[in-house]
C-alpha cells in the first residue's frame, strides 16, 4: 500500500489492538490471527499488533494496515516497546505498514534519546511509516518536531509522571490534533462505543481499541467488579 491509501484506509475509523503477552490465555500467533480476522470482518479498518510472530500470520489473513511493535524488555530500561533498532530492523522485514515506537522522554537502552534513537531510524529507513507512543502533550509535540509520521496518546497513565491520568486523554487528544500539525492516533482506555466516538470528535485521525475487544479476560474482570461493588 501507498501512504496516501494506508492514511486514507485508517483516517477517520477503528485501528483494532489485537495483542496477547506470554502470561495471558490468549497467548498464540494463530489466535491473534483469528483475532484480527473477526475484527475485520467487524468493520476494523487497521490492526494494531505486536512480535513478528503475530504479525506474520495476521497478514496471512487480513489485507489492513498493520501497525506493529515488538514489546522488548532490557535490563535497567523502562521502555519496552519498540525499544532499539533491532526491533525496528524486525518490523520493517515483516512488512508492516507503521511502526509505533515509545516516543516518551524516557532513555532507551545503554542510555539513548528519543532524539537519537529516532534520527539513526529515520536516516535508515526514510520512507517507512512511524508512530510515536507518547504519555503527555508536551512528548507529543516534541514527536511530530522530531518527524515521526502519527502522534499516539497510546501511553498516558501509563508512565510513573502521568499515572492516575483520567482516561481516555481526550484534552491530549484535542491539543495535538490542534497544534501538533500531525494526524493523531487516540489510544488508552477507549471502554466503549460512545468513547470511541467522542475520541474521533476531538480531531484525532483515527483511534486504536484493544482491550474492549480482543482482551476476554479483563472484560469479564469489569462485569465481575460491577456486580460485587457494593
Amino acid at each position: 500500500m501507498t501512504k496516501k491509501e494506508i492514511m486514507d484506509q485508517i483516517h477517520g475509523r477503528l485501528i483494532v489492538s489485537c495483542q496477547a503477552l506470554k502470561e495471558e490465555p490468549l497467548y498464540s500467533s494463530y489466535i491473534m490471527s483469528r483475532m484480527a480476522y473477526a475484527a475485520m470482518l467487524g468493520g476494523a479498518s487497521g490492526i494494531r499488533a505486536n512480535t513478528v510472530e503475530d504479525i506474520t500470520e495476521i497478514k496471512k489473513l487480513v489485507d489492513l494496515p498493520v501497525i506493529g511493535i515488538i514489546k522488548k524488555d532490557y535490563e535497567g530500561c523502562e521502555i519496552y516497546i519498540t525499544p532499539t533498532m533491532q526491533e525496528v530492523d524486525a518490523l520493517v522485514a515483516c512488512g508492516v505498514e507503521i511502526i509505533a515506537a515509545d516516543a516518551t522522554v524516557r532513555l532507551r537502552p545503554e542510555g539513548v534519546t528519543l532524539d537519537e534513537f529516532f534520527k539513526e531510524v529515520r536516516l535508515k529507513y526514510p520512507e517507512q511509516l512511524f508512530m510515536a507512543d507518547c504519555s503527555s502533550i508536551e512528548e507529543g509535540m516534541h514527536a511530530a518536531e522530531i518527524g515521526f509520521d502519527f502522534i499516539g496518546t497510546t501511553m498516558s497513565g501509563y508512565t510513573p509522571y502521568t499515572e492516575g491520568t483520567q482516561l481516555p486523554n481526550y484534552e491530549m487528544m484535542e491539543i495535538l490534533a490542534r497544534e501538533s500539525g500531525k494526524p493523531v492516533i487516540a489510544e488508552g482506555g477507549i471502554w466503549c462505543p460512545e468513547e470511541l466516538k467522542r475520541a474521533l470528535e476531538t480531531g484525532a485521525f483515527a483511534a486504536v481499541v484493544g482491550t474492549a475487544i480482543t482482551r476476554p479476560m479483563d472484560i469479564t474482570k469489569r462485569y465481575v467488579e460491577a456486580i460485587n461493588q457494593k
